[in-house]
């Protein structure tokens, strides 16, 4: 009994020790790891100095374990709140901190974001729109993209044995019939079969095409622009006149512009347009191959095997070539930015790289 009495009196003797122990070293907390580093020490599973204690109880009798366990307890408890009461004050010290040097100054004025630009190829396709409206030209460019063999083919005078084809690697999907549209001219069958009444046309087609090509002067999707007017009494001199008349329009008039004989199985004659190199002037250079001339567009005269598909489609002569003619004419958005820009590769187009787009400031 006397032992047991003197091991209970022991442990409570060794109280007021650690609880000076434990106020010293509070004191001389200043940051999260110095807070938890005195939790260890005092309240650590396996060697808090009050857990040993606590591991010594199981020696006495019973009455002397609830004394002992009972003031032990009362100090644990207050070790406990006090390290959470220090806890809580180191968190309002670096949140005051943090504060202080993370301030806000509302009054200052606010910072600018990076602004986007157009991309330039969108600026060239509304600098086509905007002078072929002011010549007084419908945009038309609410025809699909996923067409069919007549529309894309057979309607322009390529039925499925023409050599032509072979010219436009397409994109077939599933069941043969079904295609990306290789060529914007779709949009001249589409609009004359909805639009058969009177047979006068005057319309521009953009919008994306595909192919199967990659190079640096190709890409399998890019974007064109086709012309149509049809009405009676059209002829090539208008077809002429309406092309220089736009070239100069989007170029400057300083440039000459040629014609040169060439095939399109939907026009018959056909012409392909030059433009004098916009690098060199003219002299000769890289760029223009030492020619001096810069092949921008195709274009020609409607052929009447495209006015008879559209008949037949329709069911009635609506575009008799008897009575009515047209011309059509097709260039690429990309051909036209690349020689305005001296740019040699089509991909920087679609790459997204922003070193190479923010050089275009409209």
């Amino acid at each position: 009994m006397a032992e047991s009495r003197a091991s209970s009196e022991g442990i409570v003797r060794e109280l007021p020790r650690l609880r000076q122990d434990f106020d010293a070293a509070l004191a001389g907390v200043r940051d999260g790891a110095g807070l938890q580093e005195l939790r260890t020490r005092f309240l650590g599973r396996k060697s808090g100095e009050l857990t040993l204690l606590f591991g010594r109880l199981g020696g006495l009798k019973n009455e002397e374990r609830r004394l002992a366990g009972a003031e032990l307890n009362t100090l644990k408890q207050e070790v406990e709140a006090r390290l959470e009461a220090r806890r809580a004050e180191l968190e309002a010290g670096d949140r005051e901190e943090r504060l202080r040097h993370d301030r806000v100054d509302v009054t200052l004025p606010g910072r600018v974001g990076p602004v986007g630009r157009r991309h330039p190829l969108t600026v060239v396709r509304e600098e086509l729109e905007d002078i072929f409206l002011s010549m007084g030209y419908e945009v038309y460019d609410s025809f699909p993209e996923v067409d069919d063999d007549f529309h894309c083919f057979e309607a322009l005078n390529m039925p499925p044995d023409h050599p032509a084809r072979d010219m436009q690697d397409t994109f077939y999907l599933e069941g043969g019939d079904r295609l990306l549209r290789t060529h914007t001219s779709t949009g001249q069958i589409r609009y004359m079969l909805s639009n058969p009444h009177p047979p006068r046309v005057r319309i521009i087609c953009p919008g994306k095409v595909y192919r199967r090509d990659d190079d640096i002067t190709h890409s399998p999707m890019f974007q064109q622009v086709e012309g149509l007017v049809v009405r009676a009494g059209i002829t090539l001199a208008d077809l002429k006149g309406t092309i220089e008349a736009f070239l100069h329009a989007l170029f400057g008039p300083q440039y000459p512009i040629r014609f040169r004989s060439s095939f399109f199985p939907y026009t018959e004659p056909s012409v392909e347009t030059d433009l004098g190199c916009i690098v060199c002037g003219g002299g000769g250079c890289r760029v223009c191959k030492q020619t001096g001339w810069l092949e921008i567009l195709g274009s020609g005269m409607v052929h009447p095997a495209v006015f008879e598909a559209v008949n037949r489609k329709l069911g009635k002569v609506v575009y008799d070539p008897e009575e009515v003619t047209g011309f059509a004419f097709g260039l690429g958005i990309e051909r036209v930015a690349m020689m305005r820009h001296g740019i040699d590769d089509i991909r920087l187009f679609y790459g997204s790289d922003l070193r190479f787009l923010e050089q275009f400031h409209r």
